[in-house]
């Protein structure tokens, strides 16, 4: 099936989409948004054009597991998409996620600009891919 992640993000926030058979995440795009209502509908026409049948949202929490403001407005940006797409939303762990993209775009030496515009899409893909990995592991079980 079809999944989307979101790296929900002030200013850029990052999208992800699987491949049907759930085996890779793929970077497919940043919204460059301030409002959050603006972001709200472009993420919420995003994720149906996609055709997703699951959408997993980044959950930021502390590094001590605890839930901050960032995680509060995580967990209502799932719960409106939800209701306003009747799609199952889950959440999704973050934490590392952003630092992992960097060391990714390090490896691949993306500087500057290009850097900025890409990090939140491919936090996107590893919060994705983390979520993938989960569920397969928990069908092997």
């Amino acid at each position: 099936m079809i999944i989307a992640a979101v790296d929900l993000g002030k200013a850029r926030t990052g999208i992800a989409v699987c491949d049907k058979t759930e085996f890779l995440a793929s970077p497919h795009t940043v919204i460059f948004e301030k409002s959050p209502e603006k972001l709200f509908e472009k993420v919420k026409e995003t994720v149906v054009n996609l055709k997703a049948e699951i959408v997993v949202v980044g959950l930021p929490k502390n590094m001590d597991g605890s839930e901050g403001e960032s995680a509060q407005n995580a967990r209502a940006f799932a719960e409106r998409l939800h209701n306003e797409t009747g799609l199952h939303v889950d959440l999704q762990d973050e934490r590392g996620t952003t630092i992992t993209a960097h060391n990714f775009l390090n490896d691949t030496n993306t500087r500057g600009k290009k850097r900025k515009n890409v990090v939140d899409e491919v936090a996107a893909t590893i919060i994705l891919q983390n979520y993938l990995d989960k569920r397969k592991n928990s069908r092997n079980l």
